[in-house]
């Protein structure tokens, strides 16, 4: 979601609130890592291409119309494929078009929307407002997403490539003010308090959704009376696992044992459990509750008041929703967080609640009667995606993760047991979950000025953390909630909006997206600011029009590689894989990868490796460069740490001096190595990357169509941002809608060849 002070679509309430004084490495450096090469095999030339690149002119659903496919010079027969090699198709141009544009000799269809229906009772969508029962539809802002194979029995499978479970993120919904205007029928309720009908609603359209997909004959579609077929949302109990459990910080009025909460909120990216298992990352939460502006006094100014503050609720701030206006009952009165009550402890009101936010999530796809759980171990912040480290049998397991806010930090979590090679295939997934997720260590990272990093223990034990003066953290389950600070505490690094990450199948190296920043300044100016440092060097104005975007508008992607210890190393080297920038912008100072008019980009968000292929997918949620084109996903072939040079930015001060800023660039992008794979329609964000097991059947989704149309708009389509897809055959109705693509190769071969 767009916000007045940041550049890209994230949500309104995703703010800085990192007022630490933790160093931002203006030193300059002197060593770096030697140079190395790509990895073997990985690059390949561009093939030759008659042809241009395609939209989407077809799409499934209800009614499956057949997907129309680009006419080859001559006829409408796709040409016989050239012998496989990555990065083979020609890279699509740039595109403001309202469509799905793919290379030439790719397909993509829709085959799962918002409001589509999940049992063979619900009706379907009619996509004009009047819809309800979203507790048995898909829900709104597709985002992270992840595939399981079906065997015939339901159980996993590492061989069926046309039968799966699709479990999604459901992360927001598109509003202005207050109401998600699109899905009511004259644009909702803008001002407090909200009807009870439209907030049911919109509490049903966040969280996750379990759907089956199947392919017949080449052809992908959802199954809507699937047994599989499963929504979470903000009435389904969720447990509490692993050392907050039960801790006084959790304890609320529905909750007085602090055991669970009820549902998952503002969810973003994902992962998957080597056991087999979904993870859901909960992002920016904390704008979903309120507290009185008398909230501060009534608690006394306690450290609580330090921990709200920290991430994101001053006393006063309004929800993003108004959802505790619905009524008395306590699925709205939950999201009011002001102490209310009389007790000491919490369990008459919701003061505790927004505790029970900020984790990650895991769910057995295949099993609707195990329990969700939120695994408090690996800390509690504005999470994106989770992802493993390579396991190695008799290791400890490794869980890589950022917080998506500007300045703030990278987490590692490492489990406290060892990996067995029989726990790949449970009888009991959850309760291997419990096993390897509930116990651990927690680490943050700094990164340092010569190209090396640590990870710092977030341990009550730590001095630095136990003396802090900020916070008096009361025992390890404060540290977990309030990881946050306890980043502040160590002086972990400030980061541009850490958003996914995701491990080199072959080199487990881990890549971050750092998606903008647009508080870095070259000379601070108070305490939400930051100076460039390595990891974060560039400071510099972009321009969008004429409109002047400072900061680092267009983000970078960094990697880290861990030290000989593997999962439980302290330390590690780094270096930035790439920058986001236009073409033509200055190569000594903004576009430092070299990308050209195939490969440029802004705010990298979503990020993934296939297996399949080995590929890394880039994918963007960006305002910076929305002006030339929509956001999209590129394809790349990444070498490893070390592969550049080193790099000296050289930035003006105000007094006539230069601040240096050395960093760390990895080889330059060539035609063979990063290519435009997509780009999406009008005002959405590409996110959500999952593959079926032999590569040939690649789903993402297409997040908030149309964003920026204004509410007032809503019953003139003309007037919309996009009516996708709508406008390319899929489902009722004018109004743009979330939804997952599947995208598949005309020759049948794996996708990104």
């Amino acid at each position: 979601m767009n916000k007045p002070t940041d550049l890209a679509r994230i949500d309104h309430h995703d703010i800085d609130t990192n007022v630490s004084s933790n160093e931002q490495f203006s030193t300059v450096l002197e060593a770096r890592l030697s140079r190395r090469s790509l990895l073997r095999g990985g690059a390949a030339t561009a093939a030759t291409a008659l042809l241009g690149a395609i939209g989407l002119s077809g799409c499934g659903g209800s009614d499956h119309d057949d997907p129309v496919t680009a006419p080859t010079p001559g006829g409408n027969t796709t040409p016989p494929a050239p012998a496989e090699k990555l990065l083979g198709f020609t890279a699509v141009s740039k595109s403001l078009a309202d469509t799905v544009v793919v290379p030439a000799g790719y397909t993509a269809s829709v085959i799962y929307a918002l409001g589509d229906p999940l049992t063979a009772n619900t009706p379907a969508f009619k996509n004009d407002g009047t819809d309800t029962d979203f507790e048995n539809r898909a829900g709104d802002h597709h985002d992270g997403m992840e595939f399981f194979a079906l065997s015939a029995t339901n159980g996993p499978s590492t061989t069926v490539n046309d039968r799966g479970v699709l479990v999604m993120n459901h992360e927001a919904t598109t509003d202005e003010k207050f109401a998600s205007f699109f899905v009511h029928a004259t644009g909702g309720t803008m001002s407090l308090p909200r009807p009870a009908a439209e907030v049911d609603k919109e509490m049903a359209l966040h969280g996750l959704s379990a759907v089956e997909v199947r392919a017949a004959a080449g052809k992908w579609s959802y199954v809507k009376d699937s047994s599989l077929n499963r929504r979470v949302h903000q009435q389904t109990d969720v447990e509490l696992s692993g050392p907050v459990r039960g801790n006084a910080l959790v304890v609320t009025k529905y909750s007085p044992n602090g055991s669970k909460i009820r549902g998952t909120l503002n969810n973003c990216g994902t992962g998957r459990t080597p056991w087999n298992t979904y993870l859901s990352g909960e992002e920016n939460w904390s704008g979903y509750f309120t507290r009185a502006s008398t909230d501060d006094t009534a608690r006394g100014n306690d450290k609580s008041v330090t921990s709200l503050k920290r991430y994101g609720r001053d006393a006063g701030a309004a929800s993003r929703h108004g959802w505790e206006t619905g009524g008395t009952d306590d699925k709205y009165q939950r999201w009011d967080i002001s102490k209310k009550g009389a007790s000491t402890t919490g369990t008459d009101d919701y003061r505790n609640e927004m505790n029970g936010m900020g984790y990650i999530v895991e769910m057995d796809a295949f099993d609707k009667t195990k329990a969700i759980k939120k695994r408090t171990a690996l800390g509690r912040f504005a999470h994106e995606s989770a992802v493993f480290g390579k396991p190695v049998v008799g290791q400890p397991l490794a869980v890589y993760m950022g917080d998506d806010s500007r300045n703030e930090y990278i987490y590692k979590f490492v489990s406290t047991a060892v990996w067995a090679a029989a726990d790949a295939t449970p009888t009991d997934r959850v309760a291997t979950g419990d096993k390897y997720l509930d116990s651990g260590k927690l680490y943050v990272a700094k990164f340092n000025a010569d190209g090396s990093g640590s990870w710092i223990e977030l341990s009550i034990s730590n001095p630095l953390i136990a003396a802090y003066a900020g916070y008096k953290f009361a025992d390890q389950a404060d540290v977990l909630v309030n990881a946050r600070l306890a980043g502040d505490a160590v002086g972990a690094t400030k980061m541009d909006r850490p958003e996914w990450c995701s491990v080199h199948p072959a080199t487990g190296e881990i890549y971050f997206t750092l998606t903008n920043n647009s508080n870095r300044r070259v000379e601070p100016s108070g305490a939400s600011q930051a100076a460039p440092d390595g990891p974060n060097p560039r400071v510099y104005t972009d321009m969008k029009g004429t409109t002047a975007q400072a900061g680092n508008p267009n983000g970078h992607v960094i990697r880290v590689k861990e030290g000989s210890a593997g999962s439980t190393a302290s330390s590690f080297t780094w270096d930035v894989y790439l920058f986001g920038a236009e073409s033509g912008a200055d190569a000594a100072k903004v576009n430092l990868s070299g990308l050209t008019a195939d490969q440029d980009f802004s705010s990298p968000d979503g990020l993934a490796f296939t297996a399949s292929t080995g590929l890394c997918w880039i994918q963007t949620d960006d305002s910076a460069y929305t002006d030339v084109t929509n956001c999209m996903m590129l394809a790349g072939i990444p070498g490893q740490v070390g592969d550049g040079k080193k790099v000296t930015l050289s930035h003006a001060r105000a007094n006539g001096t230069s601040l240096n800023v050395d960093t760390y660039v990895g080889k330059a992008a060539t035609a063979d190595t990063l290519k435009r794979f997509l780009v999406g329609p009008a005002g959405c964000e590409i996110t959500g990357i999952a593959e079926t097991p032999d590569g040939k059947a690649l789903f993402i989704n297409i997040q908030h169509p149309g964003e920026g149309t204004a509410a007032a708009n809503v019953g003139d389509p003309t007037k919309y941002v996009s009516q996708w897809p709508a406008n390319a055959g899929y489902g009722a109705g004018k109004r743009p809608r979330s939804a997952t693509i599947v995208i598949t190769k005309n020759d049948g071969g794996r996708i990104g060849t």
